[in-house]
């Protein structure tokens, strides 16, 4: 499984892990996706995504297929 929202294209971003005596460590900052089944009422049926929590803010206000055509445009 990729780490990719499927509406707005977020994936990890990776950083240092600092100590208290400021040793460095690699880490990754995952994006906070969830699997969903959304229903697309322009084709009338269930679509399956890995979306973050900002992706759905963003269903619920343009709706599913207007998110997912941003998406494939590059916005």
């Amino acid at each position: 499984m990729s780490f990719k929202c499927d509406v707005t294209g977020k994936k990890p971003m990776y950083g240092n892990n600092v100590s208290h005596s400021n040793r460095k460590t690699r880490r990754r900052f995952l994006p906070n996706l969830h699997k969903r089944r959304i229903f697309c009422e322009e084709t009338g049926k269930f679509i399956r995504v890995l979306v973050s929590k900002k992706g759905l803010n963003l269903i619920d206000k343009i709706g599913v297929k207007a998110a997912l055509e941003e998406d494939s445009h590059g916005g």
